[in-house]
């Protein structure tokens, strides 16, 4: 059993799955869609861990409500063309094993949708790993608590004894606003100064310095 935490929490785009372009570029291309303003990258990037309404009204202001399902279908459309081709990020998998066999409860908070995770969870070959999950189609979006709090009371964990690991400040701020840990790393959507801004038990730049962190701390 880990020494200082007994539940860790893993985002899922990246932080386990190296997603952050994909989903930027399908962003973008649905704008192209629809003839929208393209948002910049970075403004695309921002919204990664959102919840997909959520995501949407932050980089596409324009976007009119009545227009959000199209805009939906086509976002999909382009990320589901190519995600089959995506990767965890070398190592990850490795840690969740790791964390698995010193007895961590493991759970996921993403801002993917139900279906999507369970996508995920099963061509990943890691849904086993993990003993509970939450999605943004399920509960309030990231940074609200309602995540990390409905994982911790499912499985029976204070917050004192939980770690949020993410890639985002959205992850950050939700595991503050749970009274959790936060533990991020600068290999997925947001950059590194973003990240530290939030005040994370640390920042790792890469998935081996990840590995090296829980192994050092749990």
């Amino acid at each position: 059993m880990a020494e200082r935490f007994d539940l860790v929490v893993f985002d899922w785009d990246g932080t386990v799955l190296d997603s952050a372009g994909a989903i930027v570029r399908s962003i973008m291309a649905a704008c192209v869609d629809l003839g929208l303003p393209v948002p910049t990258e970075e403004r695309a990037r921002y919204v990664i861990g959102l919840g997909l309404g959520d995501a949407l009204r932050h980089a596409v202001p324009e976007l009119e409500v009545e227009a959000y399902p199209r805009m939906v279908e086509r976002y999909r459309h382009h990320y589901l063309s190519s995600d089959h081709e995506l990767s965890l990020f070398p190592g990850v998998a490795e840690s969740i094993a790791w964390l698995s066999k010193q007895g961590c409860l493991l759970g996921v908070a993403t801002g993917k949708s139900r279906v999507g995770l369970n996508r995920a969870l099963a061509h990943s070959g890691l849904g086993a790993y993990f003993h509970a999950t939450r999605c943004a189609d399920e509960c309030f979006s990231k940074p609200h608590p309602a995540m990390l709090e409905q994982l911790m009371d499912e499985l029976g964990v204070t917050p004192e004894r939980t770690l949020m690991i993410g890639d985002t400040t959205h992850d950050l701020q939700m595991a503050r606003n749970a009274g959790v840990a936060g533990l991020a790393v600068s290999f997925g959507a947001h950059p590194a100064a973003a990240l530290r801004a939030e005040q994370p038990l640390a920042c790792v730049a890469t998935p081996e310095e990840l590995d090296r962190w829980l192994r050092a701390n749990l």
